[in-house]
């Protein structure tokens, strides 16, 4: 009975490691563990298979992997859809998204090879004739053949499209990547400017997108993260917005968090619409130092890897809605700042010994503080229990936009003037400058496409 058991969690645990994989899109690093994978339809969250998993996200590349090792594409999940479905849906929904019209065309061909196969096993056992029984075979074995070259040459050929699509796609992105360290260069000298203007009228301003509508800006802002939002358990697509429409009118701190990660593509938030806890998404949580917990000791979670943000979106146990947002702006302020410094999750870059200073003399502030007794929010007290200086400092980064939002921005602001006056100052006069330098990058960038086809 032990070795079952362990055997069915060994199973449990290869599946969210492959799930993980599915989503971070490293199909390479990932085969060997696929290799150990006993059953390659084995139902998962809502009943879905990884094939479904992969179809859902537009991941060609999995998807050809999945069906190469034998994927039904006909099985459905608890919505009654199988990946034929839902391959049509996303391209439905994603019409110029070339991964989703590639993932299309893989399970319709193997859908279509599946249904001949299947005629002709009902066809040679109907059309039996006066056929001996091995002329009956015979017959029924070139049939299969003939079919299945020539859905094996249909396969090579769209092999061949996915392999020189996704060529084209890395063409593309070298492209991109060279624009932006060229913009990125030109802006640089106006983010030290804006990040030396102290706080008031000039900062405040400074942190709004020069926009002739900024009703039609927020929608943009608040679609673009729904689109980055998959609702696991629950019908929350209405929650997620109202929480998306909050943190962007709140304050300019959250709206910098919104109008930044709804232009970066590499962000997922995976959100449990049932629960206030992340532990059927996510069973097991590592801290940033390195503390083991389950995730339903979590009410949102960044999985700095992944790049995605886990949220328990329920509502419960005497918390109102702003108790709730309050903790997703702290993992979606979390994964910001991991995405825009690229210094594992810390709030400045790597190599900027100044600000690296600036944040430790006001950690070292803070932790005197608490050593004489004196007032500090509770977010304040969590970060500083942290076991590791990373995990403090990207705890004390997220916290100023949790504490915000819990509050509301004028108390919010007040306490943290108060509380916190080096940590405050850090946040509003050299991350939100970042942030926005990276939204008018993308501007500029998305204005160059449209110019230069």
């Amino acid at each position: 009975m032990a070795s079952n058991i362990s055997a069915s969690n060994s199973e449990e645990l290869i599946e969210e490691r492959l799930i993980a994989g599915v989503l971070s899109g490293s199909l390479l690093q990932h085969k060997e563990l696929l290799d150990t994978l006993e059953d390659v339809d084995g139902r998962i969250l809502k009943k879905r298979t990884l094939l479904h998993v992969g179809v859902k996200l537009g991941k060609a590349d999995w998807v050809a992997e999945l069906l190469a090792r034998g994927a039904d594409p006909d099985l459905v999940d608890d919505t009654q859809l199988n990946a034929l479905s839902s391959a049509e849906e996303m391209v439905r929904r994603f019409p110029e998204d070339m991964g989703c019209s590639l993932v299309l065309k893989m399970v319709s061909l193997v859908h279509r090879r599946d249904q001949v196969i299947t005629h002709r096993l009902k066809s040679s056992s109907i059309n039996t004739g006066h056929m001996t029984s091995l002329a009956r075979h015979d017959q029924h074995i070139e049939s299969l053949k003939t079919s299945m070259d020539a859905l094996r040459q249909e396969m090579k050929s769209l092999v061949r499209q996915l392999g020189s699509s996704l060529e084209e796609l890395k063409a593309q992105v070298c492209g991109r990547d060279a624009l932006l360290h060229c913009v990125e260069e030109a802006v640089t000298s106006t983010v030290e400017v804006v990040t030396s203007i102290k706080l008031g009228l000039e900062g405040e301003a400074s942190s709004r997108q020069p926009t002739s509508d900024p009703a039609k800006s927020k929608q943009e802002c608040v679609e673009a993260m729904l689109r980055k939002t998959w609702i696991m358990y629950g019908n929350g697509v209405e929650v997620m917005r109202r929480f998306y429409e909050k943190l962007y009118d709140e304050d300019d701190c959250t709206a910098c968090i919104i109008k930044y990660l709804s232009g970066d593509d590499r962000v997922k938030v995976m959100v449990d619409c049932e629960t206030d806890d992340i532990g059927r998404m996510k069973e097991t949580v590592v801290d940033l130092d390195g503390t083991l917990s389950t995730g339903s000791e979590w009410s949102s979670f960044c999985d700095f890897e992944g790049e995605t943000v886990f949220f328990g979106a329920n509502v419960c146990f005497g918390n109102n809605e702003t108790a709730v947002c309050s903790v997703l702006a702290w993992a979606l302020s979390q994964l910001s700042l991991k995405l825009v410094f690229g210094n594992e999750g810390r709030p400045y870059s790597r190599g900027d010994v100044e600000r690296e200073c600036e944040w430790l003399r006001a950690l070292e502030e803070l932790v005197g503080k608490r050593e004489r007794g004196e007032g500090l929010h509770s977010d304040i007290k969590h970060a500083l229990n942290r076991g590791t200086q990373l995990a403090i400092v990207c705890c004390l980064g997220a916290a100023v936009p949790e504490i915000i939002t819990f509050h509301g921005s004028t108390r919010g602001r007040a306490l943290l003037q108060q509380q916190a006056m080096p940590l405050y100052s850090l946040y509003c006069n050299h991350i939100m400058p970042a942030l926005l330098a990276k939204v008018r990058v993308s501007l500029v960038c998305i204005s160059h496409t449209y110019t230069y086809p």
